[in-house]
Order: C-alpha cells, then sequence, then structure tokens
C-alpha cells in the first residue's frame, strides 16, 4: 500500500466508527404487554382451618394495568362451580366467592383462582387449600 493512500484509510476507519443507532429488542420486563394479571388471595392470606358450618367467602383481586378481562374459579372439595367473573377492562377486579362449610367435615376444599387480560395474556394462578373440621 502506498505511504499516500494511509492517511485516507486511517481517516475512512475513523469516520466510520462514529456514534450509530443501535438495535433494539423487545423485553420481558414486569409490566410489559405479554404478561397476565397478577391474582392474589387476601382472605384468607394463607392456607387455613374453617369449622363446619362457619360461613366463610375467600376474597382477593387480580391486577392488570393492560386490563381484566375475565377472572377464574377452580374448587376441588364442595361440589360446587363459580362462572367466570368478567373484568371489563378494568385495571383491578376485587373478587369474593362464598365456601360452603356444611357437612364437610373432614374435607379438604382446594381453590384456584387465576385471570386473564384484554390482550389474552393469562396469569399465574392463586391458590389455598382450606380444612374443613
Amino acid at each position: 500500500m502506498p505511504k499516500q493512500a494511509f492517511p485516507l484509510v486511517l481517516l475512512a476507519v475513523l469516520l466510520g466508527c462514529g456514534e450509530r443507532e443501535r438495535l433494539t429488542f423487545p423485553s420481558n420486563e414486569p409490566g410489559g404487554d405479554d404478561e397476565g394479571p397478577v391474582t392474589t388471595i387476601h382472605t384468607p392470606s394463607a392456607d387455613s382451618t374453617l369449622t363446619e358450618g362457619d360461613f366463610f367467602v375467600l376474597g382477593g383481586r387480580s391486577v392488570d394495568p393492560n386490563g381484566v378481562d375475565t377472572v377464574y374459579f377452580e374448587v376441588q372439595g364442595t361440589g360446587q362451580a363459580f362462572l367466570p367473573l368478567t373484568g371489563g377492562g378494568a385495571d383491578t377486579v376485587e373478587f369474593g366467592i362464598p365456601i360452603p362449610s356444611i357437612g364437610l367435615s373432614g374435607t379438604t376444599v382446594v381453590v384456584r383462582v387465576r385471570a386473564v387480560d384484554v390482550l389474552g395474556n393469562q396469569g399465574l394462578t392463586a391458590g389455598r387449600q382450606l380444612q374443613i373440621e
């Protein structure tokens, strides 16, 4: 390479290394559009024991910044079922479901609750076990 070409090559390399736009990729950070609602059960705050005959309502909420579409309930051990609760796109949906205990002494009731947001993303399931004495 001739000596006169060296400064031109050096200049081209330095100019080509300037600041340029970087590629970006979608992230899976919390709050992104690819996450489902967060469902929590507040009552009871942990697996619990109920006395047969007592009236009990399991309560909680599902939250999603994109809006909650539907909350689903699965109850095992009582022979009852609940229709899904429509969230209507609200960012927070409170729920309460009555759990019967009459005639269920010695039964373990398992409750699972999950929600889907308006974008179709399913959240994690929240659950409780209730022992009826």
